[in-house]
């Protein structure tokens, strides 16, 4: 896949160089679209792409044993917060 977007990217400084500015212009939005798709494509798949730990949400659920775990009402009843 890299190897159509440096394909791309040659064709867009060749055209830019020798040939029309449009075909340039047009060569280089490929290539922008291949390199954002191959972006995409290896941060989503989940076999072959990136794994990112710190993305990876779940959700926890607050203890149900009848204490407080809020730190601002220990604070509170501390005196510390007016």
């Amino acid at each position: 896949m890299m190897t159509i977007i440096f394909a791309a990217m040659l064709a867009a400084l060749a055209c830019a160089h020798f040939g029309p500015g449009r075909l340039a212009v047009a060569a280089l939005l490929v290539c922008l679209a291949l390199s954002t798709g191959l972006f995409l494509f290896e941060i989503y798949n989940p076999d072959y792409g990136f794994r990112m730990p710190w993305l990876q949400g779940e959700l926890q659920l607050a203890p149900h044993d009848g204490t407080s775990h809020d730190h601002m009402s220990h604070a509170a009843s501390a005196g510390v917060i007016a």
